[in-house]
Formats: structure tokens, sequence, C-alpha cells
């Protein structure tokens, strides 16, 4: 059970925007992440729950930040209660889009489960809901994932394989790259692993 801490910045000018304490595990139905953030200032911020089955499809998700709550799982598309701080009003969503993304580094493995691509094949594209700090706005992107290569680099504990993988913003035109080793996160835009305790889980 990967367990380890991530740093999240700003995209723009690198500014932190705190931390994510983590831990994972793939499971007989799937695999799950569970998570809480911090502020820089190293007051909470959030939490993360999200499983997906063995498909990579959001079998659950919930969501807190600034007390704003998020709800949601893979029906009809993807469907989502979205709970207001005072926790009166409640909004649902649903759209028909492949999965859920947002900040935590969760959803980028998610997503690559989901995607499950073999190097040099051709980018696929998909629809996300994507869930935007600090109050959890839902909002519709479009994306294509490539996975350029999958390299084995030496570590303590025997090769560890990481897939590095172009991701472009159909609606900019933005490209990125994304490396990830079974259920962990290397590096992505905005993220850094900055301490692991145990090696990432190998999916099978």
């Amino acid at each position: 059970m990967p367990r380890g801490r991530y740093s999240l910045h700003d995209l723009h000018d690198h500014t932190p925007l705190g931390e994510e304490h983590f831990h994972c595990a793939p499971g007989p139905s799937g695999w799950r992440y569970v998570s809480q953030t911090t502020a820089p200032s190293g007051d909470h911020a959030g939490s993360v729950d999200l499983a997906i089955d063995e498909l990579g499809r959001p079998i659950r998700l919930e969501l807190h930040a600034a007390s704003w709550q998020v709800r949601g799982a893979a029906i009809d598309g993807v469907t989502w209660v979205r709970t207001d701080p005072t926790g009166v009003h409640a909004t649902e969503g649903n759209a028909p889009a492949h999965a859920f993304t947002g900040t935590s580094p969760s959803f980028l493995v998610a997503t690559a489960r989901w995607l499950g691509l073999t190097p040099g094949s051709p980018a696929t594209r998909l629809r996300l809901v994507a869930f935007t700090d600090p109050v959890l706005a839902p909002r519709t992107v479009d994306q294509s994932w490539a996975l350029l290569k999958s390299e084995a680099h030496a570590t303590d504990n025997g090769p560890l394989m990481v897939d590095e993988y172009q991701v472009s913003a159909l609606d900019t035109g933005e490209q990125y790259a994304v490396h990830i080793a079974g259920d962990v996160v290397l590096a992505a835009p905005g993220i850094e692993l900055e301490h692991l305790e145990t090696p990432p889980s190998v999916f099978s």
C-alpha cells in the first residue's frame, strides 16, 4: 500500500498550493485512493476518496474542499451531487463524460488506468468532468492522451516501470508530460512527489 506526500503548485507561477498526503492500494474490485490535503499554512484544506473498478471507471468519488462536497460515480456517463458549505442546497449534475478529474494526482492514475494505452498506439480522446478548487465547480474538459514510452528504472527495490504520457488539452492545444509508475504519479504539471514510504503498486 503506497503512502506518501505530493506537493501541489500553481501551473503558471509555481506558487505553492499545499500538500496532499495519500495512501492507495489495488483491491479485488479495482483501486482506491484516499488523501487529506493541507494548505501552505499547514491547515486542513480538504480530502479525496476515489474508487475505480478494474476497468478504471469511477465507482465512487467523494471530494471535500472549503466546506464544499461532491459525491459522484459513473452512472449514465458521470453523475454527481454538489453540496454547498451550509449543507442546505445540493445540486445534481450529469454529463456524457468518461470520468472525473481535478487537482489530485489520483485522477491522473485513474485516467491512465481507464485508457489502458500501449506505447506507440494512437492518441485517445476523452471527455472528463473537472472539479475546480476551491469550490469544486464542475467543468467539462476534452483531452487527448498518448503513451509515449514505458521504461524500466533501476531502484533499490528492483526495476520500476515508468510510463510517460503526453496529454493535450483540446480547447487550448496545450501539451504536457505525465510520468506514472504503477499507481503513483512521479511528475506532472503542478505536482511533485515529495515522499513515498513504499514502492508503487503494480496493476495486473
